[in-house]
């Protein structure tokens, strides 16, 4: 079914070696990389967006390396993942995204499984909006998980199918 992208694990695993290292001093890619196993070119291309962003600052010199901009407690998994994949990251397919626009799909408003795809994408923006960096770095994610779901995310129609007998 969904697949995380090696974009989305590996800057995540990233991440967590740097709130790991929070308040103390910064890490160079290279020992991410020796620690997490992540080809340090690979890494290189994940801490860009991320710096843009401004969830990570790089410091030169001998001594330099990357740290969080913030404490691991205030960065959910949402938000890196997002910064990694763009705002859609979470969508399992396109009619949920929230770029989608209504009639792209020639089954739109005849689609039954539309409503079981909005559920799903609320349901892991609630598990990875709510999990922080500094909840990874403990072993475990928060719960239970607020789930919201808007009326078009039931399924609102009649059964049409005609039963047989």
């Amino acid at each position: 079914m969904m697949k995380v992208s090696s974009r989305s694990h590996y800057g995540l695993r990233a991440m967590t070696e740097l709130a790991k290292a929070y308040g103390t001093r910064p890490v160079s890619l290279s020992e991410i990389a020796a620690v997490e196993h992540i080809p340090l070119s690979y890494l290189e291309q994940l801490v860009s967006p991320l710096r843009r962003a401004g969830l990570v600052e790089g410091t030169r010199g001998v001594h330099g390396g990357y740290r969080l901009t913030r404490p691991p407690g205030e960065v959910s998994v949402g938000e890196v993942v997002r910064v990694l994949e763009g705002a859609d990251a979470t969508a399992p397919v396109e009619c949920v995204a929230e770029g989608y626009v209504d009639g792209n799909c020639a089954r739109d408003g005849e689609c039954l499984s539309k409503p079981l795809w909005a559920r799903v994408r609320a349901a892991v923006d609630a598990i990875v909006d709510t999990t922080s960096l500094a909840d990874l770095c403990r072993g475990g994610v928060p719960g239970p998980f607020p789930l919201h779901f808007t009326p078009e995310m039931n399924c609102q129609k009649e059964n049409t199918v005609a039963a047989h007998g």
